[in-house]
């Protein structure tokens, strides 16, 4: 796999594999125990850190999610200016060869677990499943064009142009485009503030 299939923008593997190192390393988190709470093969996690392979939009997703994060902030450093403005060649885009891409369109922000962005999916692409995020995380859906199936925890919802959804984000959730053309939503996330980790220790 190639990456210019999951990453542009200009942030490197090296890079990426940096930042998910420093990231796991900052939360005392072996790389068995990232391993553990993602879902991730330990070889998968070793080599994307290794920048040997290049993870796909749901590993890194997954990875994001069990260190109490999101992908923006993998991608990216924190702005410092009262007002940012994201140009679009600026903004980062992780698109997976299965068909879709995700935009991201907010700024990484110092203590602010959020992220607002813009998705593409082909047509009749499954984008897959994504792991719950932390308790108290919410998702809001909206569709700019074509038809979207989105599930929650198994529960299957069509959302066609216009429409628009909330929903916990502590769910298994999943997006399919069913449709022949393309699929174009706005995806904004607020995380909680539990991560994943103090979730396992908490709860044993």
């Amino acid at each position: 796999m190639g990456d210019d299939n999951v990453l542009s923008s200009g942030l490197s593997m090296a890079d990426l594999g940096a930042r998910i190192r420093a990231e796991r390393s900052s939360r005392g988190l072996s790389l068995d125990r990232l391993a553990e709470l993602s879902g991730v093969s330990r070889s998968m996690v070793s080599e994307v850190e290794r920048a040997a392979k290049t993870p796909s939009v749901l590993v890194l997703d997954r990875l994001a999610t069990a260190l109490g994060t999101s992908i923006a902030r993998l991608l990216d450093e924190p702005a410092r200016d009262s007002v940012v403005v994201l140009r679009r060649s600026r903004q980062r885009v992780v698109r997976d060869p299965s068909g879709w891409e995700r935009r991201i369109l907010s700024p990484v922000l110092p203590g602010v677990e959020f992220e607002f962005m813009r998705t593409t999916i082909g047509p009749g692409v499954d984008a897959g499943v994504f792991s719950p995020h932390q308790p108290g995380s919410r998702e809001y859906v909206a569709i700019e064009s074509g038809r979207l199936r989105l599930a929650v925890d198994g529960e299957e919802y069509m959302l066609d142009p216009g429409d628009s959804v909330c929903y916990l984000g502590d769910r298994r959730h999943a997006f399919a485009n069913p449709g022949e053309t393309d699929c174009v939503y706005y995806l904004a996330m607020e995380l909680g503030h539990q991560s994943m980790h103090e979730k396992r220790v908490v709860n044993g």
